[in-house]
């Protein structure tokens, strides 16, 4: 590959591709992504809080002052999409201009501005936000429970499908007015909603938690229990974790809210109400736990308009690849170390091999970086960098597979309260091993296809083909005795 086109594969992946615009009951946002298509990047993320939907159950139209703060904001947003030449745009719009009676009205005030606007029904969104659910959780069965300003939309995910979408008008901005007529009333009126989501207390799965105030509301979980972690998605909790906190934070002032890290004070003003309407939901709908997804409906949006082909893409590799290939890294050169260190990984149960592969594309990306800063960027990239197709646990065993490419085997309380001390200890054994295949010969391709790492009962061998002892040193003995104890085996070179 030539310095040139390099240099303008790398310009490609991260100029801006495509984006969304959203029009929803609360906020008008637009999200420029750029980087892979199966796991994009957020470019550019910018919203107007407009509360077209704040009227709607007193007048039943969109506000003029409302309107007015939202076209300037989409006045503005059609502007920078021509200047960062932008030409593959969605704008959709939810509840408030669905339901309005001037709807149709302001749809044409926002197509003036040469966007071409889709109102989606209420079935629409619930789909399309189930299908954001999908992409970030391959494989996921569960209810989607997608929390907008205007409306709570349901849908089932199973089999990489959705079904039985339904939206009800039980948005963050109704929500007040409902609970004004207390408690008893309020529970009641929000189980009569359930019923049109019978189906949802026997699909099996858990809620797949979607919108801001959601995510307000496990950024408050995530605080009160110290949780090492700082990004939502991939969040749990059980339903009785959910309940405690969901009876506690419906009492709460959105003032002492938002002065939680995480939770905005347009997130605060909904989250009471929100809580207080989490309770009677899972009552009703009976879910085996909460599950919170940064992605929904933008990210469906897109999801959607992939090729099947692309939808079946790993979201986790393609993303990871994407981010270290710029730094030094090769998904096909991690294949090829994750086959050279199988046999000190293959007792593992915890772990997967592609959660494996993405442990060393981390770890080659990590190697590049000056020596004392690998640890703390790359556990940084473990833990807080959003990664889509892998659980909490998962990162977490990210994290000690990087720490043990660093030589470093204290355990990490941080990690022990995500995944257990033995899936910890496999990925350690990860990075250890992949720690031994870079000394060996600077993680060359013909270092590999010259050598073999075996592990046969208690002993394991690193064996070199005739001619190439000299790549033994001391520090590579000095590697192959930490890996080798760390596994309970006794190490030999056989060269």
């Amino acid at each position: 590959m030539t310095a040139t086109f390099a240099s303008q594969r790398a310009k490609n992946a991260v100029r801006p591709q495509r984006a969304v615009i959203d029009i929803g009951s609360n906020t008008v946002r637009l999200v420029v992504y750029s980087g892979p298509q199966r796991a994009p990047d957020v470019w550019l993320n910018e919203k107007v809080t407009a509360q077209l939907g704040r009227d709607l159950a007193r007048t039943g139209k969109m506000p003029p002052e409302a309107i007015a703060i939202a076209m300037r904001g989409l006045n503005r947003f059609a502007t920078i999409l021509k200047d960062i030449e932008v030409t593959n745009v969605r704008a959709v719009a939810t509840a408030a201009v669905r339901d309005a009676k001037n709807g149709p009205k302001f749809v044409k005030q926002v197509e003036a501005l040469g966007l071409k606007v889709e109102v989606l029904s209420g079935e629409e969104e619930a789909i399309t936000s189930a299908y954001g659910v999908i992409g970030a959780f391959p494989g996921a069965t569960g209810v989607v429970a997608d929390l907008g300003g205007g409306s709570l939309e349901l849908v089932a995910i199973g089999d990489g499908e959705a079904s039985h979408g339904v939206s009800l008008p039980l948005g963050t901005l109704r929500l007040p007015a409902l609970r004004e007529s207390g408690t008893k009333a309020f529970n009641k009126t929000i189980k009569g909603a359930m019923g049109r989501a019978d189906w949802a207390k026997v699909h099996p799965g858990p809620l797949f938690m979607v919108g801001g105030t959601w995510r307000a509301l496990a950024a408050y979980a995530m605080h009160k229990t110290k949780y090492p972690l700082t990004d939502p998605q991939g969040f749990t909790l059980s339903v009785a974790e959910a309940d405690k906190y969901a009876k506690k934070l419906a009492q709460m002032s959105p003032d002492k809210l938002s002065n939680i890290p995480g939770i905005s004070s347009n997130r605060a003003e909904g989250l009471p109400n929100a809580a207080a309407m989490l309770r009677p939901l899972m009552a009703a709908l009976k879910p085996e736990g909460l599950v919170f997804s940064s992605w929904g409906l933008r990210e469906g949006v897109l999801y959607r308009d992939l090729s099947d082909g692309a939808q079946k893409l790993d979201p986790l590799l393609a993303a990871i690849s994407h981010f270290t290939e710029p730094r030094g890294a090769s998904q096909t050169m991690a294949a090829q170390i994750a086959a050279w260190t199988s046999d000190a990984a293959r007792s593992g149960t915890n772990g997967s091999e592609r959660l494996r592969l993405a442990a060393i594309m981390l770890a080659q990306a990590q190697w590049r970086l000056e020596p004392n800063m690998r640890l703390k960027h790359s556990i940084d990239w473990a833990l807080d960098k959003r990664w889509l197709g892998i659980t909490h646990k998962g990162r977490a065993m990210l994290a000690a597979a990087l720490r043990g490419a660093n030589g470093q085997l204290a355990p990490m309380p941080e990690l022990e309260a995500v995944a257990s001390p033995e899936a910890l200890h496999e990925a350690t054994a990860w990075g250890l091993a992949y720690r031994l295949c870079r000394r060996l010969g600077a993680g060359s391709r013909l270092s590999l296809l010259s050598s073999r790492l075996t592990r046969e009962g208690d002993v394991l061998k690193l064996w070199l083909e005739p001619g190439r002892a000299q790549l033994v040193s001391e520090q590579v003995e000095t590697e192959l005795a930490k890996l080798a104890g760390w596994l309970g085996c006794e190490g030999i070179v056989e060269a």
